[in-house]
């Protein structure tokens, strides 16, 4: 099991240094990786939550980060692939994987806020199709000496592209894409396409029963499903709350009871997760550095 904690660039923090300051002291507690979300306007839930409080770029951040870390894994959870122009997104992200020395891991998903899609001129109708084809554009860019590509909206050949990526993934240089999501059309994209599947918000048993749906869906599509990472990230809840509510809801972990945080750790590796994700869900730089340090010495080390 390995163990991974978010970095907060997206809870509103005046300073950025505070916030890059979490991804190089996860690396000296011992996680093995850091993630950091995306978004590009402040709306909805966010909205309610920042104003117009700092929401960080991801690619920045960890940019950032990995120029002060040496051996920590660098993760998206999750980049809102339809948002990005593909080529830019590879290039940028082969450059970042190639100067953290092979440490990247995208995790992707197709969005949902309907006003985002809205604001960035995406019909949302498209998301899935437009995830598809940037991730068949990525890849070809990335592996390819000679990348070529053609659609009713892309159309390319006789060029170069570079840098590659660092990484090799199923005999090919790509960085790897873990695919978000637990809908159907996000199962079966982790299993057709996906390097490893990465959802959120979901409980130790529908974690189990997604992860079995992913590893048919690879194994119908002729791919080997053991070479499919399996990941989540679960929430935990940074300053308690009711018992009653912590019930309720089996996806999110208590901040303030590491025997019970281990525990659903636990659920969660007998369901099949290999590197679990855990997204502190507070502004308060304090309370975060509280938590990754209860983590890292009480929680942890059961599972090492």
């Amino acid at each position: 099991m390995e163990f991974g904690v978010t970095v907060p660039n997206n809870w509103g923090i005046e300073d950025p240094q505070a916030v890059i300051r979490f991804g190089v002291w996860a690396e000296e507690l011992g996680y093995d990786s850091i993630w950091v979300m995306d978004h590009l306007f402040n709306n909805g839930y966010i909205r309610e939550r920042l104003d117009d409080k700092p929401y960080y770029h991801p690619m920045a951040t960890l940019s950032h980060i990995s120029a002060l870390t040496s051996r920590i894994m660098l993760g998206t959870s999750v980049l809102v692939l339809p948002y990005h122009n593909p080529v830019e997104l590879a290039k940028y992200a082969a450059t970042l994987d190639q100067m953290s020395g092979g440490r990247l891991v995208l995790g992707i998903g197709v969005g949902a806020m309907t006003p985002e899609f809205e604001a960035l001129g995406i019909p949302l109708s498209q998301r899935g199709s437009l995830t598809n084809e940037s991730m068949d554009i990525m890849r070809e860019l990335w592996s390819n000496e000679d990348p070529r590509f053609s659609s009713n909206r892309w159309e390319f050949e006789d060029l170069k592209f570079s840098p590659k990526p660092a990484q090799t993934v199923g005999g090919s240089l790509s960085v790897p894409l873990w695919v978000g999501g637990n809908s159907t059309g996000a199962l079966h994209r982790a299993g057709r396409r996906g390097d490893g599947w990465h959802p959120s918000g979901v409980s130790a048993e529908e974690f189990a029963i997604g992860r079995r749906t992913v590893r048919d869906v690879a194994e119908a599509a002729g791919r080997n499903p053991d070479e499919l990472v399996m990941s989540v990230r679960v929430e935990v809840e940074a300053h308690g709350g009711p018992s009653s509510e912590r019930a309720a809801d089996r996806s999110r972990l208590p901040g303030d009871d590491a025997a019970g945080m281990a525990a659903g750790i636990a659920a969660y590796q007998e369901a099949g997760a290999e590197h679990v994700a855990l997204a502190l869900n507070t502004g308060d730089v304090e309370r975060i550095g509280e938590l990754m340090q209860v983590i890292a010495e009480d929680v942890i080390p059961q599972f090492r």
